[in-house]
């Protein structure tokens, strides 16, 4: 179970443990899922058509974008900006979990709420990650300019981009895009941790006897489907975030087609639907999705499987 559990035999982990927990989580999903993540920003990113049928289209599809990549810049693209990747993982994943734990807890103890209602599932969530973007999106800001530079490169190491963007771009520049990210975010983080309660629901009771036995499947499955729907509601505000954490770095996207400046976030959605259409809002769902339904369904199968393991650690140390 995600969040506070009031049932006396419930799975309570201290919070160090719900931190690691999460920290962990974060840590292998992003690992696993990252060359999702880097033809998702691409795509994203691209003003061109994701079609054969532009000639000035770098990218028009999953499968050829991964051989473009592969031949031009290597397998290792498809990891570019792991390492602040991870950063943002280890630590988004500790504040999110930690914080949903706390709020969950302090509804039950201080409302008249059920703890495990969609509705608290939704505010808690939405709430927790709002704490974890604003600690962590300076980190998202670096992750992005990486994964999105071509060759040659603009920024070499981690320490090299954060002295260049500040001295070029200023302070602020750590934080740019923050307004849409919070705006998506919390009905995104929010549709996931409630979506998740539900569908868990929904399985245990379409399931025959035999099938409920599978946790790990349940919570891979659950937080799977979890990720899809949160990410279709709230896709284009994720593109919205992309684009304008790349302003200021338009000279290393030379290479990937047409570059445009944005005022900010009315601005950019101007631009897109005037240049790009409706469908301009959706640029790199596909992967997005692959990632989505992996990487929510990797959060919580992980973070489900490393708080059992707590547990367990807890009551065999009770026992003694």
């Amino acid at each position: 179970m995600v969040g506070y559990d009031p049932k006396p035999d419930g799975r309570n982990n201290t919070r160090f443990q719900v931190a690691v927990a999460g920290s962990v989580s974060g840590l292998v999903t992003r690992a696993l899922i990252s060359p999702f993540d880097v033809i998702k920003i691409r795509f994203q990113l691209q003003h061109e058509r994701l079609s054969h049928k532009d000639p000035n289209a770098k990218y028009h599809g999953i499968l050829q974008a991964i051989r473009r990549i592969l031949q031009e810049e290597g397998p290792t693209a498809f990891w570019k900006g792991h390492i602040p990747a991870q950063i943002l993982s280890i630590g988004y994943g500790a504040v999110q979990f930690l914080s949903f734990e706390m709020l969950t807890e302090l509804v039950h103890r201080g409302s008249l709420y059920d703890a495990q209602e969609f509705s608290v599932h939704f505010v808690c969530g939405g709430l927790s990650a709002c704490m974890a973007t604003l600690t962590v999106h300076p980190v998202d800001v670096l992750r992005t300019r990486f994964a999105a530079q071509g060759e040659p490169k603009v920024y070499n190491t981690l320490r090299h981009a954060v002295g260049t963007m500040y001295r070029n771009e200023g302070p602020l520049v750590f934080y740019k895009g923050l307004t849409p990210t919070v705006i998506a975010i919390f009905p995104y983080a929010g549709l996931q941790f409630s979506c998740y309660s539900s569908l868990k629901h929904m399985y245990e009771w379409a399931m025959p006897t035999e099938g409920k036995k599978n946790e790990n499947l349940k919570n891979l499955l659950c937080g799977s489907g979890a990720g899809i729907i949160s990410k279709t509601l709230t896709y284009p505000l994720d593109l919205f975030k992309k684009r304008l954490q790349v302003g200021g770095f338009e000279h290393a996207r030379a290479a990937f087609g047409q570059v445009r400046k944005y005022k900010g976030l009315v601005d950019c959605t101007k631009q897109v639907l005037q240049e790009e259409g409706t469908l301009g809002f959706f640029k790199g769902l596909s992967p997005s999705l692959l990632k989505a339904a992996l990487s929510t369904g990797f959060m919580f199968f992980w973070y489900e499987f490393f708080c059992n393991v707590f547990h367990c650690m807890n009551k065999t140390t009770s026992q003694r």
